[in-house]
């Protein structure tokens, strides 16, 4: 079995928002990207099939697929 790397989606505006202020959900429908260190703290609106839902960011969730995370 050929063992292959993380699944990376190049996401352009990966910024931390300004204290205070909550950032605005990145939306996407790249259900198999692998979650990386740096997507911590970030909200995501992952596409289900139907609507997107958002999902919260958080350490435990590093290196897992954001789809994991969609009913």
């Amino acid at each position: 079995m050929l063992c292959t790397g993380p699944n990376i989606v190049p996401f352009p505006d990966l910024k931390p928002a300004s204290s205070g202020k909550t950032p605005p959900a990145i939306k996407t429908q790249a259900r198999a990207a692998s979650i990386l260190p740096s997507f911590v703290g970030l909200k995501f609106s992952v596409h289900n099939g139907k609507t997107y839902q958002d999902i919260y960011i958080t350490e435990e969730m590093v290196g897992r697929k954001l789809g994991e995370f969609v009913p």
